[in-house]
């Protein structure tokens, strides 16, 4: 315990100098940029953040992720409160009493309650952060290659339900993430896989130029195809928070910081999720229900209190287990392999000062967004009147650069144009690219722990099912699938109600 606390304070010291606090600025500024403009998602912010930082020390550069990644979910507010335009999915639920506010002369205020919860419930989840992490990772160090391969079998699963409705096509994207993994030399015996006598595939696909491909390319083309245009509400009221409201409120933003750490350990729910929520249980909760919707102070704090608490909750499984729980922090735990960082249950051993070090760098970037929330927000607006026939080709040549920066290499130019523009036509289908990220990244771990459980077991297929954590990961990733099937999700819901019902009885019997 002494050691970890000794661990904290000095990650804390380590940023306490001006190139490292410059860092976490810029990286929180580009992420409220990126949060503001509607249609540019946190994930994309992290993907061409990190082409951009590949040649930075592995500490800044994943610092200038992390603050871009709070700042890209708390920029997102602006839009939700000012144009009823979410600039990420996680905003949606702040529309409503944010757009309501706005439309009655309280811009400035919705925009202090937005801030004011975003800053607390961030700061709620890095003390979570801090806290579960290193318990989490001490119970993953008994994992080996059997049970990494259940891990890692289980995070693509999650690709059903990381976003969108329809699980099929999360799995179909998980599962061409998986063999686009498989493309070049494979790791024991150096043999080419689907590379068709092409040299240039046989080192295998590069992350960075397929995740600038799948969100940054197909980013641009999606919004040149479909461009949206918004008159701003004018914001004429203060920014300043009212403290007597965040005070009245703090039962709303501990009840929303806890929904959202929550929903941000369980892998494939997402950071709207934690949002929308935590508005269900303020509403349930409140003394003025019809209110919401209509420009409620309770509303809006709750959604923004519970999409930013899930943040670190998603970083909790991401660096304990390997297994990211949102589309930004998919990207993010790629973004961490690329700088030289394995996330998973190793890391505590390998490297077990870096856990420390996430939490001072999301601390830090609870304090920036809370900075240029409250003294930026004027300047920061006018992005938006930036029109986006001006800013796409902006975005698209910063993608080509990051692209053949990362290696030097035109081939990866031509990777990421191709899974760029296969991603645009799939979005328009209703294809998803976070599962096939998560493919991609899992892939590597799941086949190095197939063939590595098979060497260890001379060809033997049973201690993937008979070892205690093998049967449980099992086990949980058979019914995760499972439940997608009507008949069994009808007859789990039936088996749920009859002992909701047999517990209830037994209470009123019992009273």
């Amino acid at each position: 315990m002494f050691q970890g606390l000794s661990d904290l304070g000095h990650a804390y010291l380590s940023f306490m100098n001006p190139l490292t606090l410059a860092y976490g600025l810029g990286g929180a500024f580009v992420g409220i940029v990126m949060g503001i403009l509607p249609g540019l998602s946190a994930t994309l912010c992290i993907a061409l953040l990190t082409t951009l930082t590949i040649k930075l020390q592995a500490n800044d550069a994943i610092l200038v992720l992390i603050c871009s990644y709070v700042g890209a979910l708390y920029g997102g507010s602006r839009t939700a409160i000012l144009l009823n335009i979410p600039g990420t999915a996680a905003n949606a639920a702040s529309c409503a009493d944010g757009y309501a506010l706005a439309q009655k002369g309280q811009a400035g205020r919705a925009i202090g309650i937005a801030t004011s919860g975003a800053f607390v419930s961030t700061l709620f989840g890095v003390v979570c952060l801090a806290l579960f992490t290193p318990l989490l990772a001490e119970v993953a160090l008994s994992f080996g290659a059997f049970e990494f391969f259940w891990l890692a079998l289980f995070g693509v699963t999650m690709s059903g339900s990381i976003v969108g409705n329809d699980p099929l096509k999360g799995w179909l994207m998980g599962l061409l993430g998986l063999f686009v993994a498989q493309i070049g030399q494979e790791s024991l015996y150096a043999y080419n896989r689907f590379t068709f006598d092409w040299d240039e595939l046989s080192g295998g696909i590069s992350l960075i130029p397929a995740l600038v491909g799948a969100f940054g390319m197909a980013e641009v083309l999606t919004t040149l195809a479909d461009p949206v245009e918004r008159k701003i509400v004018e914001m004429k009221d203060s920014v300043l928070p009212r403290w007597k409201e965040i005070i009245e409120y703090r039962w709303t933003v501990l009840r929303s910081g806890v929904i959202g750490v929550f929903t941000g350990l369980l892998p494939g729910v997402g950071e709207d999720a934690g949002a929308w929520m935590s508005y269900a249980a303020a509403k349930a909760a409140s003394k003025e229900p019809e209110m919401f919707g209509k420009g409620s102070i309770d509303g809006l704090m709750a959604a923004e209190t519970g999409d930013m608490a899930s943040i670190p909750g998603h970083i909790i499984p991401s660096l304990a287990l390997g297994i990211p729980g949102s589309a930004p922090s998919a990207v993010l735990m790629a973004a961490m392999i690329i700088h030289g960082i394995q996330p998973g249950p190793m890391l505590m051993i390998q490297n077990p000062h870096f856990v420390y070090e996430v939490v001072a760098m999301t601390t830090l970037a609870s304090i920036t967004i809370l900075l240029f929330g409250l003294f930026g927000v004027r300047p920061l607006l006018q992005v938006l009147r930036v029109k986006r026939s001006i800013l796409m080709p902006i975005i698209f040549l910063l993608c080509t650069v990051g692209a053949f920066a990362s290696a030097s290499r035109l081939f990866d130019v031509y990777v990421m144009l191709a899974i760029g523009i296969g991603a645009f036509f799939l979005r328009r289908r209703g294809y998803e690219m976070a599962p096939f990220v998560l493919g991609l990244v899992l892939g590597p771990l799941l086949d190095k722990s197939l063939r590595r459980g098979l060497v260890l077991s001379d060809g033997d297929l049973s201690p993937f099912f008979t070892r205690p954590i093998c049967i449980v990961f099992a086990t949980v990733t058979i019914f995760t699938i499972l439940l997608y099937v009507p008949w069994f999700k009808r007859g789990v819901r039936a088996l749920t109600g009859n002992i909701s019902g047999s517990i209830k009885g037994a209470f009123s019997r019992g009273t």
